[in-house]
């Protein structure tokens, strides 16, 4: 009963449909926003910067060969990349707002730089965050229909 009133419902179904390619277009944002603002910005990463970035851009190519092979399981390729990615975001927020002390790892460009600060609370930590929110949804959503059929 749980199932028909999650595929009756019009959302879900565009992302039955197309989480896939959703979860695809998140994760080339991502990695092409990481990349202007580091080549084109001239922004330099941090540390943390660095482990999101190693968390997000292996998404966009498992998306590719998932959607290509028509993976099922492509969900549980992805969520621990992005389960992490969240987890490293939050963190970094939690540092830049000043509510964790920075640690010494952080050493070359510190962590609680704001290059951007954007309606005065989004930087670019918030931005991953945010695409690993969107992925982990998307994830988390193809995986339940998976389970349901």
């Amino acid at each position: 009963m749980m199932t028909q009133n999650i595929k009756s419902n019009p959302l879900a179904s565009i992302i039955e449909e197309y989480g896939y390619y959703l979860t695809l277009i998140v994760a080339l944002v991502a990695t092409l926003g990481s990349l202007y603002f580091s080549e084109v910005r001239q922004f330099e990463p941090c540390r943390l910067c660095w482990f999101q970035r190693i968390m997000m851009y292996p998404i966009g190519i498992l998306a590719v060969v998932g959607i290509i092979k028509q993976d099922e399981y492509l969900p549980n390729y992805i969520l621990p990349l992005s389960v992490i990615g969240i987890g490293i975001s939050i963190y970094h927020i939690l540092i830049q707002n000043g509510i964790i002390v920075q640690s010494s790892g952080c050493t070359t460009v510190l962590c609680s730089i704001k290059y951007i600060n954007w309606l005065g609370f989004i930087s670019i930590p918030v931005l991953a965050g945010a695409a690993f929110l969107l992925i982990n949804i998307l994830m988390l959503t193809s995986l339940k229909f998976a389970n349901s059929e």
